[in-house]
């Protein structure tokens, strides 16, 4: 028989709730991964068809032009930063409200993309860039002399 290894904590001295919920018995079940901690990163869907490269980001509440989109050595970037302020004054207060959000999403393109053609569309919430693919030259099959 093998032999069981057993991990246990004293609860007494600690929150029972805690140890549960802050602890690696449910990793990433609350999405509380500490690779994630504190980050608001959009999801994002890629797809390849013959003719292109499609990304798909959902981007709820942001407008088009809270986007940034751009190509820089062979690097797609997706990015955007949010401010919001809002002010409410009444007889005897006022109350200020402020927040902000941004991302920044990077990809690699492939060689035989064509940078120049990439486009973007930002409807209902979703951003999506298309991103065509260059055509490939193939060079006819050459025998070479050697002399």
């Amino acid at each position: 028989m093998l032999p069981t290894i057993v991990r246990r904590k004293n609860y007494s001295s600690t929150n029972l709730w805690d140890e549960l919920f802050n602890d690696s018995y449910l990793p990433g079940f609350f999405n509380w991964d500490t690779d994630h901690k504190g980050s608001s990163h959009p999801a994002v869907n890629v797809e390849e068809t013959d003719k292109e490269y499609r990304i798909e980001v959902a981007a709820p509440g942001l407008e088009k032009e809270d986007i940034k989109v751009s190509v820089e050595n062979g690097v797609l970037t997706i990015s955007s930063e949010k401010k919001e302020e809002k002010e409410e004054k009444k007889d005897n207060y006022i109350r200020k409200e402020f927040g902000y959000s941004s991302f920044c999403r990077s990809f690699t393109l492939p060689e035989e993309t064509d940078a120049d053609k990439i486009s973007a569309k930002h409807k209902n919430g979703v951003l999506n860039v298309h991103i065509p693919k260059a055509e490939v030259k193939v060079t006819k099959t050459k025998e070479v002399k050697i002399s």
